[in-house]
Order: C-alpha cells, then sequence, then structure tokens
C-alpha cells in the first residue's frame, strides 16, 4: 500500500516507470501493480525532479518600483537603490513578499532555492525575515541562505561583524562580493577571510565574484586558490562570473582546468546577466554571460540562477526556472539535443549538486518531491515552458495545474490545439 503512485510517467532519461511514495519517500519505481490512497496518471508526461534555483535574493524580491525605479538598469544603480530601500523596509513586509514567492516557486515546481541575504544592516532584519521564511517553508522547499555583505566584507565598517553574527544566527553558506570593494587587493583579501570563515565552521561558499565587464577582475583565481589552500573542494561556487565573457582568450585557457582541478562551481544568471551587463558598451555590445560551455568541457559543474524577480535590479521575472534555462539555453548558444538537455539539468540535478541536496533524485529512497510536467522530454518543456500538472513535495500534492491547451472556433478545423509536437 503506497500513499501515492504517480503512473506511467515518462522520466528524464525516457524510460517510462512508475513511481510509489510512502512517508514522504520514493519506495519504489517500475512497474507497479498495488494499491495506493491516491493514484496520478502521468502517462505520456514528463515526470522530473523538482527545479532548483542556486541563486537569488529572496529579501529585495517583488519590492520593485520602491521607492524608485533603477533609470539606468546598472547593477551599481541597483545596489544604491537596495540602500534606500532596505532603510525603510520592514521585517514582516520582507516575509511577506518571500512568501508570496515561495508561493509562485512551489506552484512551478521550484523546490529548493538558495538565497542570498543582505548582512550590511546592522538590525539584520533581513537576515531574520528570511530565516523566518526558512521556518515556515521548510515542508515543502529547501531554503538554503548565504550571508552576503552586500555593501562590500571591507567597504561597509559594520559588514565584517554582521556576517559573523549572521552564521552565529544559523544561515548556511558564506557569500561576498570581492569586486564591490574598494581595491583588488581589498577584493582578494576579502576572499581569503571569508573562505577561511567558512573552512573553519564547515560550510560552503558562494561568492558573488566578477560579476563586471572588467576583463581585469580576477577573484575568481583567488577563489579558485583559496578553495584548494583550504580543504573546501566541491563546496565553493562562484556565482555570476561575468568578466570572464571579456577576459583574453589565454587566460581563461589557465584559469579553466585549475577551476575543474579545485572543484568550484559556477552559477551563471542569464536573465540578469544580459540585462546588466555591457550597458557601458556601444556596438559591439557585449551580453555578459560567462564561458558555459568552455566550463563544462572542462568538467565544472554549472547551474543556471533566477537571481532577481522584480526587485531593484530587474523588473520582471516570474519564479519559472524553465524561463531561465530557455534564456541561457539560447545566449550560450546551447542548441544541440545534448546541450538543450544539458540546460535542463542545469536548473535540475546540476544545481542540486552544487547546493549539496541530500535525497534529491528520482531513486529509491530519495525523498519524494517530483513534478509532473505537460511534455513529453525536457527539450519538448524547454521549448514550451509547458505547464507543471502536479507538483509533489515532500510526499505530498501542492499544485496542480490544468494542461495549457487552447479551444479553437475554426471552420473545418479542429477545435482543440496543443502545443506539444515532440518529435524525439
Amino acid at each position: 500500500m503506497f500513499d501515492l503512485i504517480v503512473k506511467g510517467g515518462t522520466l528524464p532519461d525516457g524510460h517510462v516507470a512508475d513511481i510509489g511514495i510512502k512517508a514522504g519517500k520514493i519506495t519504489a519505481i517500475g512497474t507497479l501493480d498495488a494499491e495506493a490512497g491516491e493514484v496520478i496518471d502521468a502517462t505520456g508526461d514528463l515526470v522530473s525532479p523538482p527545479f532548483v534555483d542556486p541563486h537569488f535574493h529572496l529579501d529585495a524580491t517583488l519590492s520593485y518600483g520602491q521607492p524608485r525605479i533603477n533609470a539606468s538598469g546598472t547593477l551599481l544603480e541597483g545596489i544604491g537603490l537596495w540602500g534606500e530601500l532596505k532603510q525603510v523596509m520592514t521585517q514582516d513586509e520582507m516575509i511577506a513578499r518571500a512568501l508570496d514567492y515561495c508561493d509562485w516557486a512551489a506552484s512551478m515546481g521550484l523546490l529548493a532555492i538558495r538565497s542570498h541575504v543582505d548582512t550590511c544592516d546592522d538590525s539584520l532584519k533581513g537576515v531574520e525575515a528570511m530565516l523566518e521564511v526558512r521556518r515556515q517553508v521548510k515542508d515543502y522547499i529547501d531554503l538554503q541562505l548565504v550571508a552576503f555583505p552586500q555593501d562590500g566584507f571591507y567597504r561597509d565598517p559594520t559588514a565584517r561583524d554582521n556576517t559573523i553574527r549572521a552564521l552565529d544566527m544559523g544561515v548556511d553558506v558564506v557569500g561576498g562580493i570581492p569586486h564591490f570593494e574598494r581595491t583588488m587587493a581589498d577584493g582578494a583579501a576579502s576572499v581569503r577571510e571569508l573562505c577561511e570563515m567558512a573552512a573553519q565552521r564547515g560550510l560552503r561558499v558562494d561568492m558573488h565574484c566578477d560579476e563586471t565587464d572588467d576583463p581585469m577582475s580576477r577573484h575568481i583565481e583567488t577563489l579558485i586558490f583559496e578553495a584548494q589552500r583550504l580543504g573546501l573542494e566541491g563546496r565553493v561556487a562562484g556565482s555570476h562570473l561575468t568578466s570572464m565573457h571579456s577576459m583574453d582568450n589565454y587566460y581563461v585557457s589557465k584559469l579553466l582546468p585549475l577551476m575543474a582541478e579545485a572543484e568550484v562551481a559556477a552559477i551563471p544568471n542569464p536573465l540578469i546577466n544580459i540585462m546588466i551587463q555591457g550597458r557601458h558598451d556601444t556596438f559591439p555590445k557585449r551580453r555578459g554571460m560567462t564561458r558555459v560551455k568552455e566550463m563544462q568541457a572542462h568538467g565544472i559543474t554549472v547551474g543556471f540562477g533566477q537571481d532577481c524577480v522584480r526587485d531593484p535590479w530587474y523588473p520582471l521575472g516570474t519564479g519559472d526556472m524553465l524561463d531561465v534555462a530557455f534564456m541561457g539555453l539560447h545566449v550560450a548558444q546551447m542548441s544541440s539535443p545534448a546541450e538543450m538537455r544539458e540546460c535542463y539539468e542545469m536548473v535540475t540535478t546540476r544545481s542540486a549538486k552544487i547546493m549539496g541536496l541530500e535525497g534529491y533524485g528520482l531513486e529509491v529512497g530519495c525523498e519524494a518531491s517530483l513534478v509532473v510536467i505537460d511534455a513529453g522530454d525536457p527539450v519538448e518543456a524547454l521549448r514550451l515552458r509547458a505547464a507543471r500538472l502536479c507538483v509533489i513535495a515532500k510526499g505530498r500534492v501542492i499544485a496542480r495545474t490544468p494542461r495549457g491547451d487552447a479551444s479553437l472556433t475554426l471552420p473545418g478545423r479542429p477545435t482543440t490545439i496543443r502545443r506539444r509536437h515532440n518529435v524525439g
């Protein structure tokens, strides 16, 4: 007797199988002829592990237009605008907006999020707010928090102490923003101290690293070195890494093997990177995303992040990781069948690896969190940004969405059309 059976779904690898769920775990996969409290018919539909966002800012989300609009669209104006907003925003407002976003996320099968939370506020109200959000969503979303000194670990006079306080309060990951320090030397020193802090506490590291068009911003090199020096291999990620799109090719040919050797992961954020970068260019205009395919060719783990939804940096967004992968596919020019499937993995399994999620996946013994999608395979899901027909979080159905069909009234034509057109 199962609590739930998902019947006849197509797994991302193409196999068709039933999935049996009991007590919040996947307990059987195969052809199941058994009773269940509920049977979900997934025949012809993609059954996927949940979507994972390895880079987001929950403390700022859904605040667009407050107290004003980012007129230039630049990263620096966004940081200044956020500095204004956090002075007047209340803890309750941050909690309410973050919970609204988590509702959006859950409805679209996004069940694991790594969110950076600003520690350059002596009250740490954002940290307290996000810890409360983590508590409230723990039964359906795995929320991982990063202590992020937005205004610079050294540049802000109290950021160091506040970052330590945030980690003492239970924040999960150590973050930083070395390219925003006053000098390159300060940036490198911040990477070193923050990585030492993570090593002492047994925590992971995720740095906003080289989020700039400056090809001489090379803090990723320091991050690689510190990961190896401190034995943090496999626990460190560099987010954005946009300067790499402007770096000298010879230098990158040295850098990427070192990055692979240190097992440092990369988290590009396609929607935001192409919107914010290149703002000082005329033409040709750089589009800002890091070297995804080149990294993958060296065996570096790469996961796509959402970064922002309706906040001081980005006016759009829905929380749909298929949108993120769809844009990433285009900007990285990943158009072969294998590359498109890899883009899907970058918002599921690759990002789960970066976050170190335990019990993630579609195997017996894994946590019973999965998504039934109105598509035949991962590429079709990307093409359509297909409806999430059913979302199951830790063994419980939490969301259902109708199929994305359309009814037409046309002379001599079918009355219902489906956008699905899977050609294998």
